[in-house]
């Protein structure tokens, strides 16, 4: 008999959710994928094999949709029954936030659950959502183990100096400092890279994770050295809609002029980056590119300076850059952004071979370039269910208790 893996990464109003299956003979692999939207409106579901075969697809009205916690309900009842031979044994749930405490997946219980909620101030978008989907689902399965994986963990081996504000040493004690993010894709890119790349995994490295949210990751060895992330997942380069790096002069100056916290916040996360500067005609790259206006192309300039000069930074911080590596929705799918990019870093060493990067895939730089170039798509669904595995064989599965469930 085999094992099956639910990892559920959960938003605002959308669940994504993959299942994966393993035993003696077979490797990790997924199984079927899928989405729950519409959350608290109208709830759609809809699954399909890994093969891309619709095999379930059941939407509600507003008036009849089902609560989180019948809707979660209904995800596991229908993957115990597409099950041939395997038996649904934990989820895996993607934590934006660990602050200082958490480094390393965990099986969460009630007191975990409530360490985690009270990091919600630091990540106020989604931190509520990723906590949330695990309360319905333990509610609705509350034998089901349930294991919390972080996207600040891979940088908690950071230096001190890495993580600290020049703000008073008090904040630093409370928590204000630069955490990083979208670390469950950056360790899946160091664990591919050294099967891919041995030698360029040992060496000094920048990942570039560009997508609706975008960051960069100093790696060296495997294990990050610093990121553009800090704080807030809106720190660094500009992204779809949020402004990356700004000067705090500026939202000193804005509040002057009357802005409260709840608009302040609507215009660094959901006005801002390649919409704000696009003059909101797109947060999605593909549509500037395809557009001739003159704001998306500036919207496109900035995100490639942006990104080749904290990339610059990156590797200042590493003492020189023997590699860089592209992934995430735009870093895997836009040649010309890469290209851009890498134009950028030509004093890195960094020579593109234009038909690899045209295929996009593995290395795209030519043969004797002193800095290579690599495409390796990121899998943060697969990392998941690693270290909920991992978790799981630690020992440390507990049932979820009546106070977790109840919470």
């Amino acid at each position: 008999m085999g094992n099956a893996i639910l990892v559920i990464n959960a938003g605002s109003s959308s669940i994504k959710f993959v299942v994966f299956v393993t035993d003696a003979a077979r490797p990790l692999a997924p199984a079927f994928r899928g989405t729950i939207t519409g959350i608290g409106t109208a709830p759609r579901f809809l699954a399909g094999s890994a093969a891309g075969e619709v095999l379930a697809d059941r939407a509600w009205t507003r008036d009849d949709g089902p609560s989180e916690e019948a809707l979660l309900g209904e995800l596991v009842g229908w993957i115990e029954s597409r099950m041939s031979g395997e038996r649904l044994i934990a989820a895996g749930h993607r934590v934006v936030h660990g602050g200082s405490e958490f480094t390393a997946p965990i099986v969460v219980d009630d007191g975990i659950m409530r360490a985690l909620k009270r990091l919600t101030p630091l990540a106020p978008l989604h931190q509520p959502h990723n906590l949330a989907a695990i309360h319905w689902l333990g509610r609705a399965h509350p034998d089901l183990p349930q294991v919390a994986c972080f996207d600040t963990a891979f940088h908690a081996g950071r230096s001190e100096t890495a993580m600290r504000f020049a703000l008073p040493r008090a904040l630093h004690d409370e928590g204000v400092r630069r955490y990083g993010f979208h670390g469950l894709s950056y360790e899946y890119i160091a664990r591919a890279l050294a099967e891919a790349a041995p030698e360029l995994y040992l060496g000094r490295v920048v990942v570039a994770h560009l997508g609706n949210g975008a960051s960069l990751c100093a790696m060296q060895g495997g294990r990050s050295v610093d990121s553009t992330m800090g704080f807030t997942a809106l720190d660094g380069l500009p992204m779809g809609t949020r402004c990356g790096s700004i000067d705090g002069g500026v939202l000193l100056y804005l509040m002057a002029r009357g802005m409260g916290v709840e608009a302040l916040e609507s215009l660094l996360y959901h006005q801002s980056g390649l919409l704000g500067v696009s003059g909101g005609l797109s947060s999605d790259m593909r549509d500037l590119l395809a557009s001739e206006k003159a704001e998306a192309a500036q919207a496109i300039d900035l995100f490639v300076y942006r990104a080749v000069r904290e990339i610059g930074a990156m590797a200042a911080c590493m003492g020189g850059c023997d590699g860089i590596v592209f992934t995430g929705g735009i870093g895997e799918h836009a040649p010309l952004i890469r290209a851009r990019i890498s134009e950028g870093c030509r004093w890195l060493g960094v020579e593109l071979d234009a038909q690899a990067n045209a295929k996009g895939n593995g290395r795209i730089s030519v043969r004797d370039s002193r800095a290579q170039a690599w495409v390796i798509p990121t899998n943060e669904e697969k990392m998941i269910a690693l270290h909920t595995i991992t978790a799981l064989g630690a020992g440390t599965v507990r049932a979820a208790s009546k106070e977790f469930v109840d919470a």
